[in-house]
């Protein structure tokens, strides 16, 4: 879905809403990954996130297969895996199931966040005794899910089983240029999220680093994408209303790590179990909201400025999955190819 400019897509983080189980969580995520194949949506992800109440999807891979049962010809896949915390052998061979399951359908999105507290990180990193950079696991990752593990790797020979004819695409998210250049380096498909660092700067600044050090394999050219939070309704002071006091916290710690939240509690409890002096800085969430003509401009002024690709849409901070499914329909919509005529016809006057 989208104009000739730029493609549509989602990501889904589960939220469980309150009075709310998690069984109910995942039923909307499925209904929404059909709601997304049914409007033409380009690709619908899910997100990973540890030792929380707020959201259920700790295991992307486990509801990727159970997502791709459900639905027909959508690509999805991962918004991301957090590789930081894995084998990247494993990961591949997760993947490579999953994409002999569903040849060409399946995306592996990975990212270097913790996607948790401190104490979900030991926990899952336990008995790690050779810690590696997002750049060494990723270059392992692809030549694994390639099935291109050189000779001179100590592990020379190696197979990540099941060999597909069509394994899963690998995109980097971030939030940085350090990110951005991670993608460039291994010449991989790049996604910004803006819904996380609010700062366009930064984001300007990622993929101009990411086109300037693209360095092109297999005939690959770059990909550059914004992930961000997108509320449409049916007029500009409901989605105002439905957007409300959204804020981010960034926490920072003394050691000089950062980590942004959604909520003031999970910062302080972040700062806590770090036991490292800690600062939080408090900023509104950056949230593309308004009418479908409204939405569609500023999405056509971002790919503009950024020069993306596409657009992987977050619609978390609604509290209704109502609210969800509809602010979806309605970006599909601005859209529609006669109804974007109609407002271009009606921009010139010849309406």
């Amino acid at each position: 879905m989208g104009n000739q400019q730029f493609k549509l897509s989602i990501l889904d983080q589960t939220p469980i809403l309150p009075e709310q189980a998690p069984t109910e969580a995942f039923a909307h995520t499925i209904e929404l990954a059909q709601l997304a194949e049914r409007l033409g949506y380009n690709r619908f992800w899910v997100s990973e996130h540890h030792d929380s109440a707020k959201v259920a999807g700790s295991s992307p891979e486990v509801l990727i297969a159970h997502l791709l049962a459900k639905t027909e010809h959508i690509r999805i896949g991962s918004g991301g895996v957090m590789l930081q915390h894995y084998s990247p052998y494993k990961v591949a061979e997760n993947f490579n199931v999953l994409a002999s399951l569903a040849p060409g359908r399946v995306d592996l999105g990975v990212g270097r966040a913790p996607g948790g507290l401190p104490r979900s990180t030991r926990a899952l990193q336990q008995g790690v005794t050779e810690p590696a950079t997002l750049s060494e696991k990723l270059k392992e990752l692809q030549a694994y899910v390639a099935n291109q593990v050189p000779d001179e790797h100590p592990l020379a020979g190696i197979v990540a089983g099941p060999l597909v004819d069509q394994p899963a695409d690998i995109y980097v998210l971030g939030t940085s240029a350090a990110s951005a250049e991670t993608a460039a380096e291994s010449g991989l498909p790049y996604v910004f999220a803006l819904f996380i660092n609010s700062d366009e700067q930064a984001a300007a600044e990622a993929f101009k680093v990411y086109a300037e050090r693209f360095q092109s394999k297999d005939g690959l050219s770059p990909h550059p994408i914004l992930a961000l939070s997108v509320i449409v309704a049916d007029s500009e002071e409901e989605a105002q209303e439905l957007a409300g006091e959204y804020k981010l916290f960034k926490i920072k710690l003394a050691s000089g790590k950062t980590l942004t939240v959604g909520t003031i509690e999970q910062a302080e409890e972040y700062g806590r179990q770090s036991s490292e002096a800690y600062t939080i800085d408090t900023q509104q969430a950056q949230i593309v909201k308004g009418t479908k003509a409204s939405v569609r401009s500023r999405l056509l002024e971002l790919q503009r400025r950024y020069g993306v690709k596409e657009f992987i849409v977050v619609s978390s901070s609604l509290k209704s999955f109502e609210q969800r499914k509809r602010s979806y329909t309605l970006l599909h919509e601005a859209f529609a190819t006669e109804e974007v005529q109609a407002w271009e016809q009606k921009a010139a006057g010849l309406s």
